[in-house]
């Protein structure tokens, strides 16, 4: 019999000689066997105790299997823990191939082979209502959900709890985050004893998308919900058919105490061996040593250079909209005649008749001759204009005083019933730390520099994003100039002599 871990990597070849062919995304099929390692002992890590007590059962989901590899590798190293132990497997897979090796193996372990099905996670649902103690997966990235827009969008918006996106549905071309949702859903209760997950992203899950789309909603999802135990960034290169970066998020209901309201980050990018040959895209590889160091890392739950231990709160803003007043004089320019006669209800009165043409461009000239900064003058002015032209139309009103606004830093702010009117071409935004007072922030970054800047409180957003590379990132002090200075000069003296001993 051919182990499953030998056909798993069997496949994966096949796949890395023939995904050009075709065309297939990564990290669809295969996961190098100590990711899956490292994700299963993160995993497990915090239950060993229960876990090596008895006759323990234990239930685990996949819902996009594969060749089964993360359900082989858990029930493997559960047995390593505890003989007695069992761990029942169930997963979802929509190629064809990659399921029917994964349930062939298990079949042939004695497992239920329908347990294993073959079909979309997202249009199908194959285990609704069912709740499991594990979840594994490593989902394919950059995928797009069009083909299953329908059903997705349905369990979106059911009412309540009862749909499985209802946090957020994300980019149409990325449908990493509905695994995780859909993952979530069946979670068992904290009081039938929680669930805990497992699942691989590429960085992009990490800060796609600003505040109120449907990416930084699942974010706030999680996050605020205090789901979200732990991020493990992993070197690049591990995988036989993509050298991006990616991600392990841990996730459960149940975090132990310590861990309540925090977010740990493990940096093991550098935690990795390079391979003698290379396989594709995988030239990197994680050592034994390696995983078991990353896992006391994550383990010891303590801020180190390698692990840094956030509130939930650190990774949400405010984005602010800093608005600043309209200071406009009213007159008439070529420009705002351009304007004026180039907007959609002129053109319906003028299109094809030079007269009609003609009347609206000298209604707009007597309405502007007199420059002013006093609204009200302009409006009786553009009335009296309108009227000449045999019109009632408020649009037109609306199009011929928006035109003749000409921006004039020395004009008084023009004032509205609300106070002062903002300026559309000056508006901004800001982002603010959840932690931080709106007000402080901007006396301490905005008021300085804009004395008359002022916040929309209306369009107040909040956000969540995890900008893991940052919080690791480390300075580096460039080389003084004069040094690379030197070395060009020296290398430009070399190049001279290499030409004059070159053969004429």
């Amino acid at each position: 019999m051919v182990p499953n871990t030998e056909m798993g990597s069997i496949f994966e070849e096949l796949i890395r000689k023939f995904s050009e062919q075709s065309n297939e995304t990564a990290g669809e099929h295969f996961t190098p066997r100590e990711v899956v390692r490292l994700m299963v002992d993160l995993l497990l890590t915090d239950d060993a105790d229960i876990l090596t007590q008895g006759s323990v059962i234990k239930t685990m989901l996949d819902p996009a299997c594969g060749t089964g590899g993360m359900l082989s590798v858990a029930e493997e190293r559960l047995h390593e823990l505890n003989p007695a132990a069992k761990l029942v497997p169930f997963g979802e897979e929509v190629n064809p191939e990659t399921w029917a090796i994964c349930r062939s193996d298990m079949m042939i372990k004695g497992e239920e082979g329908k347990n294993i099905v073959l079909g979309n996670s997202f249009s199908q649902d194959a285990f609704s209502g069912q709740r499991y103690d594990y979840f594994l997966c490593n989902p394919p990235y950059g995928v797009e959900w069009k083909k299953v827009e329908k059903p997705i969008r349905d369990e979106h918006e059911k009412a309540g709890s009862n749909g499985r996106f209802g946090a957020g549905l994300p980019r149409i071309n990325d449908g990493s985050f509905l695994f995780l949702q859909h993952m979530v859903s069946k979670w068992k209760d904290i009081r039938h004893g929680g669930s805990r997950m497992a699942i691989i992203f590429n960085g992009s899950p990490l800060f796609t998308g600003g505040p109120g789309s449907g990416e930084s909603e699942i974010r706030r999802w999680v996050i605020q919900s205090d789901w979200l135990e732990a991020i493990i960034g992993l070197p690049d290169q591990l995988f036989y058919n993509t050298g991006i970066s990616t991600y392990i998020w841990i996730l459960t209901n149940r975090k132990r105490p310590e861990r309540r309201g925090k977010v740990q980050l493990v940096n093991a990018t550098a935690f990795f061996v390079k391979r003698r040959k290379s396989l594709g895209n995988k030239r990197n590889d994680i050592s034994p040593e390696q995983i078991d160091k990353i896992v006391r890392i994550y383990g010891e739950f303590q801020p180190t250079k390698e692990s840094m231990i956030l509130d939930n709160d650190d990774l949400g803003y405010r984005q602010i909209t800093v608005e600043q007043p309209l200071r406009v004089r009213y007159r008439a320019t070529p420009e705002g005649l351009a304007r004026f006669l180039a907007s959609k209800p002129v053109v319906a009165l003028t299109v094809g008749d030079d007269d009609a043409t003609r009347s609206f461009s000298a209604a707009f000239t007597n309405a502007g001759a007199t420059s002013t900064v006093d609204k009200r003058v302009v409006e009786t002015a553009v009335a009296a204009a309108v009227l000449q032209l045999n019109s009632t139309a408020s649009t037109i009103s609306k199009e011929m005083l928006k035109a003749l606004a000409v921006r004039d830093d020395d004009a008084p702010v023009l004032m509205s019933r609300n106070g002062p009117t903002a300026d559309p071409t000056l508006r901004d935004t800001e982002d603010v730390p959840l932690k931080e007072d709106v007000a402080a922030y901007i006396a301490r970054e905005v008021k300085p520099y804009i004395p008359g800047a002022w916040v929309d409180a209306s369009r107040t957003r909040l956000g969540y994003e995890i900008p893991f590379t940052r919080y690791f990132y480390e300075y580096v002090t460039p080389r003084p100039l004069q040094e690379i200075d030197t070395e060009i000069h020296q290398l430009e003296r070399e190049i001279q002599e290499l030409l004059g001993k070159a053969p004429a």
